[in-house]
């Protein structure tokens, strides 16, 4: 049995197509938890439930609980029976590296013995739109250098996902991209899985999307994201006013399609698009407007840098203050434990000096009495 778990919120514009591509590739148990979608994601996902397709659940806490949630689930599908567990999000298509087979062919032929193996994540890009699904207007593999990109005001690539083995005891971290399983290897080069990641398919999309993170961010203290996170940096950016010129700027202008296509750093892949038709029709963006944002967040961009590297100094400087008086804290704690020590050894050092001071007086009466005993004695003892 193969199983996948999501955890989904406000997704509507994708994740009926997500479902139905992994139920057609050959997902037995499906486990969703909608995380209090708003958008119609949860309707979605119910009709695919009362078709007995997929198991829904409701989790409405948005307190950034993935790694509980998702670690349940897999948990659960362990105990169920499966052999195979697969964590998605919402905008992952899963499929087989040989092209020609399904997930579940190409699991079949993995021994289980490997335990876990990385699944490479490719994001896909092109031209922006102001709403939309786009997985006919995705469809190229961005393999932009991340130099270019951190230049561009945009974190790097995504990170692999991990294909593992159905364990009672498996944990699942916060982004679903490792698991404490261990693995023996990897599947030989076209023979595993990869999957086509579509993270910014619409500005209605990204900026919902942004801001649902950045407030569950801002509800769950316990959680300490980096100031770089790319989370926390657009939702950032949402607060300054700057997010929609860095949403344009992810998604490449024609000339830079056409450059990118000649040196290699997009590389045409319509795997997606020519098999799933998008639940969401576009609603594309003025391509004036969107060279003018890019313009704007090329003249941002280093001054952004800038920001980031005085908050970092700032930060270190911070933390080195706290680690300073952390210490300072520590050791006036001992040097109080070692006051109140001293004092303990002072206050039974002069019980002692008091018991030796009596001690020294009995021994002198007594010393006094055999002396004059003594003399009685020697007096005596002459006459």
């Amino acid at each position: 049995m193969i199983a996948m778990t999501m955890m989904v919120r406000d997704e509507a514009d994708i994740v009926g197509a997500m479902v139905q591509h992994h139920l057609d590739q050959g997902i037995d148990l499906f486990l969703v938890t909608d995380n209090g979608s708003v958008d119609g994601t949860t309707e979605i996902l119910e009709e695919f439930a009362r078709q007995g397709r997929i198991e829904l659940r409701h989790d409405p806490r948005h307190l950034k609980q993935q790694h509980e949630v998702v670690t349940a689930m897999s948990r659960e599908a362990a105990r169920r029976g499966a052999r195979w567990v697969l964590n998605a999000d919402a905008d992952e298509f899963w499929i087989a590296q040989d092209g020609a087979s399904t997930i579940r062919e190409t699991l079949e032929r993995i021994d289980p013995a490997i335990g876990a193996f990385v699944v490479p994540v490719t994001d896909m890009t092109g031209p922006p739109a102001a709403a939309g699904t786009g997985l006919q207007r995705l469809i190229y593999q961005d393999r932009r250098p991340d130099e270019l990109m951190r230049s561009l005001g945009i974190h790097s690539h995504a990170t692999p996902d991990v294909a593992f083995v159905a364990s009672e005891d498996v944990v699942v971290a916060q982004g679903n991209h490792f698991v404490n399983v261990e693995s023996h290897g990897q599947p030989s080069p076209g023979e595993g899985l990869e999957v086509l990641h579509f993270p910014w398919r619409s500005w209605a999309q990204f900026s919902r999307k942004v801001e649902n993170a950045g407030r569950a961010y801002e509800a769950s203290p316990h959680l300490k994201p980096s100031a770089n996170h790319h989370g926390m940096r657009d939702y950032r950016r949402l607060q300054d006013g700057f997010l929609f010129g860095a949403y344009v700027s992810r998604h490449p202008s024609p000339e830079e399609i056409a450059e990118g296509l000649a040196n290699g750093w997009f590389v045409e892949d319509r795997r997606v698009a020519d098999l799933i038709p998008s639940p969401q029709p576009d609603d594309p963006l003025d391509e004036s407007l969107a060279a003018s944002e890019r313009a704007l967040m090329r003249r941002i961009a280093p001054l952004e840098k800038r920001l980031q590297d005085l908050e970092a100094r700032e930060r270190k400087a911070t933390d080195d203050l706290d680690y300073r008086l952390r210490h300072v804290a520590e050791l006036d704690a001992v040097i109080d434990g070692l006051r109140g020590e001293l004092d303990r050894l002072t206050t039974a050092n002069r019980e002692l000096e008091r018991k030796a001071a009596v001690l020294d007086s009995l021994r002198r009466r007594r010393l006094f009495r055999l002396c004059e005993r003594a003399a009685v004695r020697i007096r005596s003892h002459h006459r």
